[in-house]
Parts: structure tokens; C-alpha cells; sequence
């Protein structure tokens, strides 16, 4: 078939569920170059099976769109790479549902009602998180559990918002290009979900989150690291089922499970409740953790990236983070630091030998990038 792009004037959507929002971008192709339209932000509860879509579509005359392009969590061995959707896609997005369920089921959901409002003729890309990660080393992917067992049933750390963790490198690449596709990076992805990824010279090296979009960092209402006995002691003390140990790990865990007041962090800072300072506390630590043995597996570092929600938004969780980390040439300058709300921003100190700095994460471009080079054929 032509590519949709091939008229100037087509439009291309994007839609990218996570698993506390959503956010719809409209975006127009002018040759290799990529220009947003609108991007809008609503909770997930506050979605209206739909009517949201609806409402951005018109209200941003929406009246071309040649194609939609979906972030998909979970693409398993299967699907690596961005790839139109059909009807054998559609099926192994929802078999893997059991791995991300708190992602792919509503990723499936808009696809649907992407085609039902659409149409079946307008195609429909997915991009998944786990294609970033799809050739992390084995020694990165590999569980110390039987060998045989783990290839059977597909058991591997197969990573998650790569789409996140590629968008802050490739600005990174930008800002810094005399450095070699990027160097020595560190990005972490703060948001409802958390994670840290380290890369080197644009190859994943390693990645907090693994089987699942659980494991690693403590999250907003995911308890990320656990030891698995803690799983297999529950359930015979208390004798939960493997839907309720599952249900309280993805969503009654985290900040919101050990602060007992909330799962946002803003609410939190504000917070004198002791246990939301111990959540705080705890999660810093954690992701602190994370960055020394990152600094480990890549030898060192040339720069520190945080992006998404809290990592963009809150210095005071930066600062913790990063407290205590002179030794390892990270210092932030806190004045730059406080300023950084929302935007990109430099905010090392001039003495720091790695580079810290706040790159918003811009996940709705690179998803109408790879939607327009699958289609194009470029």
C-alpha cells in the first residue's frame, strides 16, 4: 500500500498508555522531519473508553490522520521491533498480558478503539518498550534458574521503557556529540513506574526492570526488588492466591504501600506522616543503589539522566539520589538543581566529572518517528 505519509498533509497519532495515564499526541510528517501538533496528558481512570480520544481528535481538527502509533510494554521474544498491527500481533500483545498486566491490556484496548473510531484501513503501528533491550548481553538477561526451565517458558529479563530511556539518550547524543554515539550513560526513568538503564555507546548494558515491568527500582505502587521468598512465604502464612500476592505487589506496594498515605510523590514531599519520609527515603536509596552498581558495570560514567514525572519535576528527589556521591564524581550544583522544574537543564556542578542533567522525556516523537520509517520503507 502507499505510505500515509507520503501527503504532507497526513496526520499521524499517537497513543501511549501507561499505567496511570494517558497521553495522545497528534503529529504531522513533512518529509524526514517530524513536527507535533498537539500532545495532551489525562489520567487513566479519566479516559472514557474513548470519549478523551474523541474530544482531542476534534478539538485539534484531526480530520487526516493516516496511521496511529501505539507504545506497547510488552512485545516478549516474538515481536523485537516496531511492526504493523494485525491480527497475530493483536494475539501476542494479549498473551503477554500476564507479564505487564497493568500495561498491556489497555495498550490492546486503543488499538481497538483506535479501529473502531478510525477504521480498519488507517494502519496501526506498535512500538515496544523491550525493543530497546531485545540484544542485552545474557549475562544482563540470564535468571540463575534452571537453564532449561527459563528457555521453556521464555523466563529473561527482558526490560521495559526503552522508549523513554532511548528518547533521553538520543537528546543526550545531541547535546553531546563530540562524544562517541553518547558514551557512558545513566538515565533514569521516574515516574508511576521507575526504572534505570545503564548504556554504552547506544547499546543497553543493563536495565533495572526485567521479567516484568516489577522488578527494580521502588515504584508508586510497585514494590520493585523482592526477595522472591518473601512470595512463597505468603502464601502459605497467609494463603493468598498468586492474583492476590500479584495484585498487592503491583498495586498496593511501593510508595503508596509503605507510606500509607500516597503513591504521587508530590503528595509525599508534602507529607510529615513518618512513613511517607521513610517511602521518600527508600526510594532514593534504592535508585541510588542502582546508579553505583551501574557506575560498576559501564566503568564509569559521562552523564546522569533523569526524565519522567518526578524525575523532571522534583529537585528535592534528585538531591537525594545523588546526596553522598562526590567520591564517584557526581555533584550536583543545587541552585541549577531547584531551578530545573519541567525543562531541560544542565545541573551538575562545574567541578562534577560526570554530567547531570533533567531531559524531558519526549516518548510521543520518537513513537511518530518509528511509525513514519516502518511505513515509509525507510
Amino acid at each position: 500500500m502507499d505510505s500515509p505519509f507520503t501527503d504532507v498533509s497526513g496526520q499521524l497519532l499517537t497513543v501511549n498508555a501507561g499505567s496511570s495515564s494517558i497521553r495522545f499526541g497528534l503529529f504531522k510528517a513533512e518529509g524526514a522531519t517530524i513536527s507535533a501538533l498537539a500532545v495532551e496528558r489525562f489520567e487513566a481512570e479519566d479516559t472514557g473508553h474513548g470519549t478523551r480520544l474523541r474530544e482531542f481528535l476534534t478539538a485539534h481538527g484531526a480530520t487526516n490522520v493516516g496511521a496511529v502509533a501505539h507504545r506497547v510494554v510488552h512485545g516478549g521474544m516474538r515481536l523485537p521491533a516496531a511492526c504493523r498491527i494485525d491480527a497475530v500481533v493483536e494475539r501476542e500483545i494479549e498473551a503477554l498480558a500476564p507479564f505487564a498486566p497493568l500495561h498491556n491490556p489497555p495498550a490492546l484496548a486503543w488499538i481497538r478503539e483506535c479501529r473502531a473510531l478510525l477504521g480498519s484501513r488507517v494502519p496501526q503501528v506498535a512500538v515496544f518498550d523491550t525493543g530497546f533491550y531485545a540484544d542485552l548481553p545474557e549475562v544482563a538477561r540470564a535468571y540463575a534458574i534452571p537453564y532449561a526451565l527459563a528457555a521453556e517458558h521464555g523466563i529473561r529479563r527482558y526490560g521495559f521503557h526503552g522508549l523513554a530511556h532511548r528518547a533521553m539518550w538520543r537528546r543526550w547524543c545531541e547535546i553531546q556529540p563530540e562524544l562517541d554515539r553518547g558514551g557512558r550513560v545513566i538515565s533514569l526513568q521516574l515516574g508511576a513506574g521507575c526504572s534505570i538503564t545503564a548504556t554504552a555507546n547506544g547499546r543497553p548494558r543493563d536495565t533495572s526492570m526485567g521479567f516484568s515491568p516489577l522488578e527494580g527500582l521502588m515504584m508508586a505502587t510497585r514494590s520493585g526488588d523482592l526477595d522472591p521468598g518473601v512470595i512463597t512465604y505468603l502464601q502459605r502464612v497467609t494463603g493468598m492466591s498468586a492474583p492476590q500476592i500479584d495484585r498487592m505487589l503491583n498495586e498496593d506496594s511501593g510508595l503508596a504501600g509503605t507510606s500509607g498515605v500516597s503513591g504521587d510523590m508530590r503528595t509525599l514531599l508534602d507529607s510529615n506522616e513518618p512513613r511517607a519520609r521513610l517511602a521518600i527515603d527508600l526510594y532514593c536509596y534504592r535508585a541510588r543503589k542502582y546508579i553505583g552498581a551501574y557506575l560498576a558495570v559501564l566503568g564509569g560514567a559521562d552523564a546522569v539522566l533523569f526524565g519522567g514525572g518526578v524525575g523532571e519535576h522534583a529537585p528535592a528527589v534528585r538531591e537525594r539520589i545523588l546526596a553522598g556521591m562526590d567520591a564517584f564524581g557526581i555533584r550536583l550544583n543545587p541552585t541549577a538543581n531547584k531551578a530545573a522544574v519541567g525543562r531541560e537543564a544542565h545541573i551538575s556542578h562545574d567541578r562534577s566529572a560526570i554530567a547531570v542533567w533533567v531531559v524531558p522525556v519526549d516518548e510521543g516523537r520518537l513513537l511518530a518517528q518509528e511509525a513514519m520509517s516502518l511505513l515509509s520503507g525507510s
